[in-house]
């Protein structure tokens, strides 16, 4: 894409057309996924930096047609829920624990020395927190609902409707949750340095810190596909499911 094309698209639209962009806008700290509705211009004002570095790395992005992560938008919404619960669902549940004990080890060990770790250690308590419960609200209430809405369109069929009376409702309250979550990993990341730990730090601080910029990139590719393509793709469907019903 030429900077034209890309002056006139927001950054999570860019994203979810190539997701190979989204290396890009990690290195430059640009939030593709919550609050990824600002065309590049804008959030680069709002970092104070330069947007040029931007577009010049953008346009020189080499298409992967081989891996099927460009092409997460053209996936049905069934198959793709498919793949965030076994890949990113999987990989939360998995590190959570880790994580936990690291950032509380961390903090019981350096706290003196380094008390910002000791709010990193309360901050990703929440996260883990809220994650946990967010992640089974979508396994076992909104992702089930989709995929009935999916599998009803495949063979037209009628879908009763939901407790919670339209999928719009569920997804407020999964993008609050995202934002809440992205959040606390963003002050984790600021009050981390940007994940540099200090001279004086031990292998499992390191480590730790290593784990934490892992899981938020994870966290942002998580998000980017449930925010910008899943929920549209699940509100179009309800749409047209309840339009023919």
């Amino acid at each position: 894409m030429t900077t034209s094309d890309l002056q006139s698209l927001t950054i999570k639209d860019i994203v979810t057309q190539d997701f190979h962009a989204a290396a890009v806008f990690e290195k430059y700290s640009l939030d593709f996924c919550c609050r990824g509705g600002k065309s590049i211009d804008e959030a680069c004002r709002e970092k104070g930096i330069t947007a040029e570095p931007v577009f010049a790395e953008l346009e020189n992005l080499k298409s992967k047609a081989q891996e099927s992560s460009t092409h997460f938008g053209e996936w049905d919404a069934d198959f793709l829920i498919d793949y965030i619960v076994k890949n990113h669902h999987g990989y939360v549940a998995k590190m959570i624990p880790i994580l936990y004990a690291h950032t509380q080890k961390v903090a019981s060990v350096h706290g003196v020395n380094h008390p910002e770790v000791i709010e990193i250690a309360s901050r990703f308590k929440a996260v883990a927190a809220e994650f946990q419960q967010h992640m089974h609200k979508e396994e076992h209430i909104l992702f089930p609902f989709i995929k009935a809405l999916a599998h009803a369109k495949a063979n037209a069929e009628r879908v009763s409707a939901p407790p919670f009376g339209s999928v719009q409702n569920p997804i407020q309250m999964m993008l609050a949750e995202h934002q809440s979550s992205g959040d606390e990993m963003y002050a984790i990341r600021k009050l981390s340095s940007g994940y540099t730990a200090p001279d004086d730090a031990c292998t499992t601080y390191r480590v730790t810190f290593q784990e934490l910029r892992d899981f938020e990139l994870d966290l942002h590719q998580h998000v980017h596909l449930e925010n910008n393509i899943l929920f549209p793709k699940a509100i179009a469907l309800e749409r047209e499911i309840v339009s023919t019903n």
